[in-house]
């Protein structure tokens, strides 16, 4: 069977029906497989010839005979296709019954296939698996949420393109739609210029996500209606909750600077004047957890990040385990949620080692000073170097020391902004190592930090407290950024590496004796 084609310019690709309906087109055998919504049929092409469109003389087409194999066997299908094939050209198509065929019918065929199987897929109610969309939580949407067929289609041909982010397939995401491909340039770039072509088609309706597919790390792009990502309400007014946290806060900080109190807290409700004595520590450590706080809410308004009322969380063993701030809108890129991150710990521990450098300087007001044992340097890194190199032989093993009671409470907020930058969950270090290494690694991050502080609270009161209120309260997971694919500015890593680092030193021991031998070799 052969065929010549006069006019190659006049036969137009779109009369073809796609690849994946036919199995072996050359030979001119060409099957539909079953799809969604249309009964199952074989149909065999026995013949093609061209003929001229009487619409227009100078358009042509192809007519193709279809035959409906009998109901029977394979192998009496195969022997009638071997008997078929045995037959001339020219001769088939005359016996052919079935009437021809135009090539712009077998095209609205294909079409109304895709278009449903498009809507079979996009109508179920099945959400996305490995859905990269964590910390938005499922919800029953109505039929008017749902991003209609229509739409869609003019994300995947208008919003979407070769030049930004070139769309392969799509899956249901709850209210909206999981686009996988293959993203083209730069991420950032990619997303301003769908970005704007999602405002400028739809305005403000739908919002775009440009994420990592967590199950195969590439690039996905998620378009939710914006109805779908309205902030949680509470029960309780945001103000009067951080309110009432504020003044316990107030209270432990009070009771953790007086000694008197330490063996009995409950003593403290029969002592109340005594809680004056504490004033002083406990306006330094507030200070100090003031300006970390400050610090977060200057690098917010700069990147245009929405934090709400800050919860102040009590502890009696420290005074305060620092603040839980919410992230009250959706943060543009990693290096924004680095800088608001990182900007905290590194105001607090800024004004942290200041204060403690002039309280190791600084001789005590009243002369004595707070009397304690050189033994309780070795319980952070930090410390305990700045001690040794500041004190010199004054800090031997065994022996009772006075210090500046400034050092003790520059010491505590130090270890507030520590515990803050462990890298877990949504602490401040935990989002530092989410901006650094992204979702995966710093989930990583938190198991890990989960486990050790698990095993640290065996022999540490402190640490059992901590690990209870990150598994409850901030093992996350973090919101999704707009966009999660470009990494933050080698100035911004180098911040945040820095950060972690600092809390890694506050936190672990001193391990050398303190020893003339030691300040000799120091």
């Amino acid at each position: 069977m052969s065929f010549s084609l006069a006019a190659p310019s006049a036969f137009r690709g779109n009369l073809l029906p796609p690849l994946s309906h036919c199995t072996s087109c050359f030979e001119f055998d060409l099957r539909f497989h079953r799809s969604h919504g249309f009964p199952h049929s074989r149909c065999r092409f026995t013949s093609f010839k061209l003929f001229r469109n009487p619409r227009s003389s100078r358009r042509r087409g192809i007519a193709c005979s279809v035959t409906e194999p009998p109901n029977g066997s394979d192998e009496q299908e195969k022997e009638a296709y071997k008997n078929e094939e045995t037959l001339p050209s020219e001769d088939s198509s005359v016996q052919s019954t079935s009437p021809p065929v135009d090539g712009e019918q077998l095209n609205e065929f294909s079409d109304a296939n895709k278009d449903q199987n498009d809507v079979q897929s996009l109508d179920s109610d099945e959400v996305a698996s490995g859905s990269p969309l964590p910390g938005v939580k499922p919800q029953k949407l109505d039929e008017a949420i749902k991003i209609p067929k229509e739409t869609i289609e003019i994300l995947r041909s208008q919003v979407f393109g070769f030049d930004t982010f070139f769309v392969t397939s799509q899956d249901p995401y709850e209210g909206g739609v999981l686009f996988k491909g293959n993203l083209r340039g730069q991420a950032a770039k990619s997303y301003d210029k769908i970005s704007k072509r999602l405002k400028d088609k739809f305005g403000d309706e739908y919002k775009l996500f440009l994420l990592v597919n967590p199950e195969d790390d590439k690039p996905v792009a998620v378009v939710v209606p914006r109805t779908t990502l309205q902030p949680e309400t509470t029960a309780v007014p945001e103000w009067f909750a951080a309110g009432a946290f504020g003044l316990v806060t107030v209270f432990t900080l009070l009771i953790r600077n007086v000694p008197a109190l330490q063996s009995d807290l409950l003593s403290a409700f029969d002592n109340l004047n005594l809680l004056k004595d504490g004033l002083p520590g406990a306006l330094v450590t507030a200070l100090i957890l003031g300006v970390h706080e400050l610090g977060h809410f200057l690098a917010a308004k700069d990147t245009g990040v929405k934090l709400g009322v800050p919860y102040f969380v009590p502890s009696w063993q420290i005074g305060s385990f620092g603040a839980i701030t919410r992230i009250r809108n959706i943060v543009p890129n990693r290096e924004d949620l680095l800088k608001v991150a990182a900007a905290g710990p590194l105001a607090g521990y800024s004004l942290g080692l200041l204060l403690l450098f002039l309280g190791f300087v600084l001789p005590p007001s009243d002369g004595l000073g707070v009397v304690v044992d050189a033994s309780v340097f070795h319980e952070s890194f930090l410390a305990g170097g700045i001690a040794k190199l500041l004190l010199g032989n004054v800090l031997k093993e065994g022996t009772a020391i006075s210090v500046n009671p400034l050092v003790i409470w520059a010491w505590a907020g130090l270890l507030i902004n520590a515990i803050n930058s462990i890298p877990a969950g949504e602490l401040d270090g935990g989002r530092i190592s989410f901006a650094l290494w992204g979702r995966k690694a710093s989930l990583r991050f938190t198991g890990v930090s989960i486990a050790l502080l698990g095993l640290s609270s065996l022999l540490n009161d402190v640490a059992f407290y901590w690990v209870v209120l990150i598994f409850f309260l901030q093992r996350g997971p973090i919101a999704p950024l707009s966009e999660e694919i470009t990494d933050p500015g080698e100035k911004y890593v180098a911040i945040g590496i820095t950060v972690l680092l600092l809390g890694l030193l506050v936190c672990l021991p001193y391990p050398f004796p303190f020893t003339d031998e030691t300040l000799t070799s120091f």
